[in-house]
């Protein structure tokens, strides 16, 4: 492992939120996925949500999940987004042990109606930001209630997640996680 991986997997397994503010392509994906992977093998009810800016990331994440289902039994990784049809939401809500979105999903298709979530939320151990930004204005507040949103659910359910963030662009990494 290169040395964030390490300190991620290390921290992560300490309990700890992280970010992680690595240059392109230096393996922030293995970072993140390494404790979810990990706590998915030790805890059969464990469950992560990870949110990608755009459709497309989220659908390369999912290809690179993909590959870890031969190794890591009833590793269930569903993308739930605006194109997910309807006929498949029911069982990603229900078996899907990762589900990969993004933030407009999680404020109209998933937190207005949590309910339906509630097995998903209960046993969230994990809350993935890949490529976490500074946004501003109107669409900045918007994502940053809807994180708040995101943190009352889990806690409502009694779930305590971690969080992993992720940046290759951000300069002030710790500034932005803290707040």
């Amino acid at each position: 492992l290169y040395s964030h991986q390490l300190s991620a997997w290390i921290q992560s397994r300490a309990q700890k939120n992280i970010i992680l503010a690595t240059g392109t392509a230096s393996g922030k994906t293995v970072a993140y996925n390494l404790p979810v992977l990990g706590t998915i093998l030790q805890n059969s009810e464990a469950r992560a949500l990870y949110l990608f800016p755009t459709k497309a990331l989220a659908q390369d994440q999912y290809s690179n999940l993909q590959f870890f289902q031969s190794f890591v039994a009833n590793l269930k990784s569903s993308i739930y987004d605006g194109d997910t049809p309807q006929s498949s939401r029911s069982s990603i809500r229900k078996n899907a042990r990762i589900v990969l979105s993004n933030p407009d999903m999680l404020h109209t298709g998933i937190l207005p109606h949590h309910s339906n979530w509630s097995d998903f939320f209960s046993s969230l151990n994990f809350i993935v930001i890949d490529e976490a930004h500074t946004y501003r204005g109107v669409f900045g507040s918007h994502v940053a209630n809807v994180i708040r949103r995101l943190k009352r659910v889990a806690e409502f359910y009694g779930a305590k997640p971690q969080f992993i963030l992720a940046s290759a662009t951000i300069g002030n990494p710790k500034e932005l996680a803290e707040n």
